[in-house]
């Protein structure tokens, strides 16, 4: 396991450099090389000139700035904390800094977790007797033996502050057309109040232990019958669902500051639920924006997105939020798979220059099998342990996540960035601190030489094959 990562305070006093031609701060991750988020040859500005048709560029415009940034991270599940809590204390110690410290690791500002149980956990449960109709037996005990305890020391890693929010991905059996928490099912409409009130409990009880809620996801995937715990809202239910019941029974709870999110599922459909939600005055009120995922490419497709701009452009006033990704089909011979890490780069800066303003990753530690998961639903993850040996094994998606989320701090804003040719990607965003961020990622088998346009000065730069860089300036 190669594990290097080079603190940020160099690179901060790079860009806080007097003179009219500042060095260019370069961090590197490449295929076939030793490097992962590894210091390599800086650059420096100087006057700009017409680019020659030959030449590639990426074209930083200072002066045209968009979103602002909530944070990047990933979703501490059941699973993340079951396997986490059978690690070496040492190990677990370095799982912490090497996700939410910002010198030793990647610094991780955002978190998802699950409202009762999703697949990755060893089973189903809920927090309450089934058949509780007044949810008096409402008790979240069940996750402080492993999840609870996890997410208290990630907060404590990142410095004290996570931005954390909650998804759902299923009510109790009971609330349930299909009376099992598994295989879609709709939520029968005479439990619509008391699943509205069984969220709110979550939220009080979660923040009562001192884990701050920034949110809540209404539905994860709405519209996929899993064999693992699922259930299906049509576009107008979710409206009718969040306008009736889940906004105003949060807001009649104090709640009100608590953001909703839509949606959460793939790109492909995101649209018309957006069209449905936001069209109702009512329901868009609650609604602080629309979470999606990646999976629309199951079918062989490519990612659509063309779509997270479409949305954005349509309801500018809306938010958007990368609510999970990962690898799918797990197999140990493939932790160095590098096309597992080019889809997290390529998902990630295509996503914010659309107008995501966060991404968030699926589990953040699974075990060697790729799981605890009750279905059998085994993924990767950036990271994974050896539960037999106490080792952690980090995988090049972990690195390719890094360039963004260490650098790229909370209140960033995202700066107009294009490259002049396909086989790179880019994205730049501007710090609170002066400080400016551009990522690059080649998708190509050779290196490219490239300039990096900031307004009137420009950089020579080199970026290896198969690779992904971060410019710091």
């Amino acid at each position: 396991m190669l594990f290097v990562l080079i603190g940020l305070g160099a690179a901060v006093c790079v860009a806080q450099q007097s003179g009219a031609h500042k060095n260019v701060a370069v961090y590197t991750t490449a295929e076939k090389t030793e490097y992962r988020l590894t210091r390599t040859e800086a650059g420096s500005f100087a006057p700009s000139v017409q680019p020659l048709e030959s030449e590639i560029c990426i074209f930083v415009n200072p002066e045209k700035t968009f979103q602002t940034f909530l944070g990047i991270g990933g979703a501490i599940t059941d699973a993340s904390a079951e396997v986490f809590a059978k690690l070496p204390v040492a190990k677990q110690q370095e799982m912490l800094s090497a996700y939410y410290d910002r010198e030793k690791g990647i610094g991780y500002t955002l978190a998802r977790t699950t409202i009762h149980s999703s697949d990755f956990a060893s089973g189903s449960y809920t927090y309450v007797n089934e058949g509780d109709k007044e949810l008096k037996t409402f008790s979240v005990e069940h996750d402080r033996q492993f999840r609870i305890p996890l997410i208290k020391q990630a907060i404590k890693a990142a410095g004290g502050t996570l931005t954390l929010y909650a998804s759902p991905w299923s009510p109790p059996a009971f609330m349930k057309s299909n009376k099992t928490m598994l295989k879609g099912g709709k939520l029968l409409p005479e439990y619509f109040g008391t699943w509205a009130m069984y969220v709110t409990k979550f939220i009080k009880a979660y923040e009562a232990e001192g884990m701050p809620l920034w949110g809540i996801s209404l539905q994860n995937e709405p519209m996929a019958t899993q064999r693992w715990e699922s259930c299906i809202y049509t576009a107008e239910e979710e409206r009718d669902f969040l306008k009736l019941h889940l906004g105003p029974t949060m807001a009649k709870e104090g709640l009100a500051d608590k953001n909703i999110v839509v949606w959460d599922h793939n790109r492909d459909l995101m649209t018309q639920r957006a069209n449905v939600i936001y069209s109702d005055p009512e329901a868009a009120k609650y609604a602080w924006g629309m979470g999606f995922h990646w999976y629309e490419t199951w079918a062989g497709g490519k990612p659509m997105y063309e779509n997270v701009a479409a949305v954005n452009e349509a309801f500018p006033d809306k938010k958007l939020l990368f609510t999970e990704g990962c690898a799918e089909s797990f197999n140990a011979e493939h932790y160095q798979y590098w096309p597992n890490a080019e889809r997290y780069g390529a998902s990630i800066i295509n996503d914010f220059n659309n107008g995501t303003v966060g991404w968030t990753d699926w589990n953040i530690l699974l075990d060697e099998k790729g799981g605890p998961n009750h279905a059998s639903n085994f993924c990767f993850a950036p990271m994974h342990a050896n539960t037999a040996t106490g080792e952690l094994i980090y995988t090049p998606s972990y690195y390719y996540i890094g360039h963004f989320s260490k650098f790229i701090r909370p209140n960033a804003k995202r700066v107009s960035t294009v490259a002049s040719r396909s086989q790179l990607l880019s994205t730049t965003f501007a710090n609170a601190d002066g400080s400016m961020v551009t990522v690059v990622m080649n998708q190509s088998d050779a290196a490219v030489a490239y300039r990096l346009v900031v307004g009137s000065s420009s950089a020579a730069q080199t970026i290896p094959e198969r690779a992904i860089q971060t410019l710091i300036y």
